[in-house]
């Protein structure tokens, strides 16, 4: 028997980057996941041509041996993240595991081109919209698809919940991402930074009130990943070499994290902190898919 199965999980953002590397390694495992986003083949494409479906990901998950279920959805209103899990409720009757790997930050962008130049501006010079696509499509859905799968959670006597954050990279003192990123310095994106803050601070206080419902609330902070998108701009060994491409790894990484977190009889002693998966790996013994024990990102090593 798989360590899995009979489970059921639900991962926001699986059409493609961390929540479909999460959503496959939980379908290795035998777990029935709900592959949650708001890319389908039925509709429009992401604007900046980045591939990946909801389809996609529920196919690959029943052909690593769970079983796949595609929802479009998007997970930022408070309707359609609802109805998600009433669908789960319906369907399963259960639900043991949430997984937010929402993030909008791209949503209008068309080239890479576009993207760093919005970077490199001062707020007061960044497009309106990426309030949405920073807040909303960000942890705005961390909290609605959280606050709609607690209630089923409880039927069930306990779960874990999910969320991944960005921006903490290891500083060489060997201190714990919580430590790191409370002494962290402005990186000079507002609202990029603003929503991880958010990110950290709303799964952190999460899980004071889950905790005596033996819920476990959990902040991931992978290393540099190799989504779809980055694949895509890592055109030459210069730009690999500028951005240490060397020093990446797969979603599925930060996927077994999420599996070994889901099988930990004892997983209520990580809940309200962060936790770097290069740590989790070190702690469960899972490698990458290419059998590396990747470290915690050092960029500047």
């Amino acid at each position: 028997m798989k360590s899995l199965e009979g489970r059921v999980a639900v991962v926001a953002g699986a059409s493609r980057g961390a929540g479909r590397g999460i959503a496959l390694a939980l379908g290795s495992a035998g777990c029935t996941v709900y592959a949650v986003g708001r890319t389908s083949r039925a509709g429009a494409p992401a604007t900046d041509g980045a591939p990946g479906t909801v389809e996609d990901t529920a196919e690959a998950v029943t052909d690593r041996g769970g079983r796949g279920v595609a929802v479009v959805a998007d997970c930022g209103d408070p309707l359609q993240a609802a109805a998600v899990v009433d669908r789960v409720r319906q369907e399963q009757g259960r639900l043991d595991v949430l997984a937010n790997a929402v993030w909008g930050g791209h949503d209008g962008v068309v080239t890479p081109a576009d993207l760093e130049a919005a970077w490199g501006r001062p707020f007061w010079e960044q497009p309106a919209r990426q309030w949405a696509t920073m807040m909303t499509a960000g942890p705005c859905a961390y909290y609605l698809m959280t606050a709609y799968a607690i209630p089923l959670m409880l039927e069930g006597r306990g779960g874990l919940i999910v969320g991944l954050t960005d921006g903490i990279a290891d500083d060489g003192k060997g201190g714990s991402a919580d430590e790191i990123v409370s002494g962290g310095q402005y990186q000079g994106q507002l609202l990029w930074e603003l929503s991880h803050h958010c990110i950290n601070r709303l799964l952190a206080w999460m899980s004071v009130e889950t905790r005596k419902k033996k819920i476990a609330v959990v902040t991931l902070m992978p290393g540099f990943m190799q989504t779809e998108r980055v694949l895509r701009h890592m055109t030459s060994d210069k730009v690999k070499k500028m951005y240490r491409f060397d020093l990446s790894e797969s979603t599925e990484y930060v996927g077994r994290a999420v599996a070994a977190l889901a099988t930990d009889p004892k997983v209520m002693r990580h809940t309200g902190r962060i936790h770097f998966v290069a740590d989790l790996a070190q702690e469960y013994g899972f490698t990458d898919v290419d059998g590396r024990a990747v470290p915690r990102f050092r960029p500047f090593s």
